[in-house]
């Protein structure tokens, strides 16, 4: 059915009064009086009004075309045979309030359905996509009161606190779905290794989403009396996320003298940067299911596992046990690597307690070490401080940090091959996890106060990891097409 040009402009009429009067007001001497700044306001006040009944219009003239349909069913199949007009229900845009008229078919005890609202997309709620879409990406990077003020500051729409969280966590339900979605990419003729690496970081919940044993310590501690917290103390108040990376880089040829800043400037090239970077993060699921996607993910880009595979580590235990399980069922020839950021720490440790406050000879020491080990010589390296902490005559407490380091380089010596890594040109430290991690949780998820609930700390998390991993956009598309095939299912009759 057509109707004519008439008819539809009816609709537009308000919107065309509504700009003809802004045009008569930019054009009086009220407005001749003014600074740049307030018309500047006046324009933005009567033109997001504009755009809203330009908006209601438009839903005006599709409410006006919907044709009477004969073949729209019920859940249970059945044809829904009573049509009532001009069904009424509200969305919220960014321009403001309007009014969704439809078609609405029934039967006794059966749901009423309204095939435009699916021609339409519109949520079971009544925030539209964009108010929804403008509120999750806030919640990815400030508090939910900010972005409840910011939403009203800057568009015509209002969203609650409580309904911001509900749409964040609506918003980000598609996460795994969009990623075990994605094609398997063809193999690639490609000499970029394939990198990856995980860590734990704790973000503070509230006591009910606590896993059961923290849940526990917690309630015991607050039946502690008489003991003070120190500053910055949240004991058993946080509950670990588990994050996640995977990226490309090109190999980086390197030598030890160049990691220890000891050869010249002439001999360094420029370091590779990672490409096709993804991240990711969840307080919610378990580590195992973390690191699993670490390699499905690897798999999905490298099929045929023709590509150099490092995974970096930090020495967690419990996170190395989960890795090797994933390494022997997915490819036993993964190199690990141990961060050695990580070794430097305890190299570090062992100078205090054989030099104590001699700084600068702790110093020396230190670089002396880490050159060796970028060599491959971990094993002599914990020898010889074993030696020198015995020709000190150290006590027991002085040589206790020596000790764990030489066990430390000795548990982890297979993942101490810095001389080979080097000369593959593979990376040796964690940075981008450690960037992840800070920029995942900490940046936003260690707000002062913060006490979270844990489907809006998943939800958070989600959306922040597609935005870092540069796919929200198409993450958005796929969201989409979700919620019209949630919310609006087929209700049309067999032909």
């Amino acid at each position: 059915m057509h109707y004519g040009a008439a008819a539809d402009s009816e609709m537009f009429a308000p919107a065309c009064d509504e700009f003809a009067s802004l045009i008569f007001e930019l054009h009086s001497e009220g407005t001749a009086q003014m600074e740049h700044g307030q018309i500047e306001t006046l324009i933005s006040l009567v033109g997001t009004e504009i755009l809203r009944l330009l908006m209601q219009a438009h839903l005006d003239v599709r409410a006006l075309r919907e044709p009477r349909r004969h073949d729209v069913t019920g859940a249970d199949g059945a044809i829904l045979t009573r049509c009532r007009e001009k069904c009424e229900r509200t969305l919220a845009t960014v321009f403001g309030d309007v009014t969704a008229r439809r078609k609405g078919y029934s039967a006794p005890g059966v749901e009423s359905q309204f095939p435009l609202d699916g021609e339409l997309n519109l949520p079971k709620d009544k925030y539209s996509h964009e108010l929804r879409r403008r509120a999750a990406e806030g919640v990815a990077l400030d508090s939910f009161d900010e972005v409840v003020a910011d939403i009203e500051k800057t568009t015509s729409g209002k969203i609650p606190k409580r309904q911001t969280e509900q749409v964040a966590v609506a918003v980000a339900q598609d996460f795994d779905g969009f990623y075990s979605s994605r094609e398997t990419k063809q193999s690639e003729q490609t000499s970029s290794i394939l990198a990856m690496s995980t860590d734990g970081k704790g973000i503070v919940m509230r006591k009910e989403d606590l896993r059961p044993a923290t849940r526990k310590a917690a309630e015991q501690e607050d039946q502690r009396t008489g003991a003070r917290l120190q500053p910055g103390e949240k004991p058993n108040r946080k509950r670990m996320a588990q994050v996640a990376t995977v990226y490309d880089i090109e190999p980086y040829e390197r030598s030890a003298e160049q990691i220890m800043g000891l050869s010249s400037e002439e001999e360094r090239s420029p370091r590779p940067k990672p490409t096709n970077k993804q991240v990711w993060a969840s307080v919610d699921k378990e580590p195992e299911d973390v690191i699993g996607a670490i390699f499905e993910e690897a798999l999905r880009r490298d099929p045929n596992r023709s590509r150099t595979w490092a995974m970096l580590v930090d020495g967690g235990e419990k996170q190395l046990e989960i890795i090797l399980t994933n390494i022997a069922r997915y490819r036993p020839d993964v190199i690990l690597i141990l961060d050695f950021i990580h070794v430097l720490e305890y190299v570090w440790k062992a100078a205090h307690g054989l030099f104590g406050v001699e700084i600068q000879e702790a110093q020396a020491w230190v670089a002396a070490q880490a050159l060796r080990i970028l060599k491959g010589e971990a094993s002599n390296v914990a020898i010889d401080m074993r030696r020198e902490a015995t020709r000190r005559q150290l006590t027991q407490k002085q040589r206790e940090p020596v000790d764990k380091c030489a066990n430390y380089l000795t548990k982890y010596l297979p993942m101490l091959e810095y001389d080979f890594y080097l000369s593959e040109g593979l990376p040796i430290a964690t940075g981008v996890i450690e960037g992840a991690c800070r920029h995942l949780i900490k940046d936003r998820m260690d707000l002062t106060g913060a006490r979270w609930r844990l489907k809006s700390a998943e939800a958070v998390l989600r959306i922040r990891s597609l935005r870092s991993s540069g796919d929200f956009e198409e993450y958005w598309a796929f969201h989409r097409t979700q919620e019209h095939k949630r919310n609006h299912c087929s209700h049309t009759a067999a032909a």
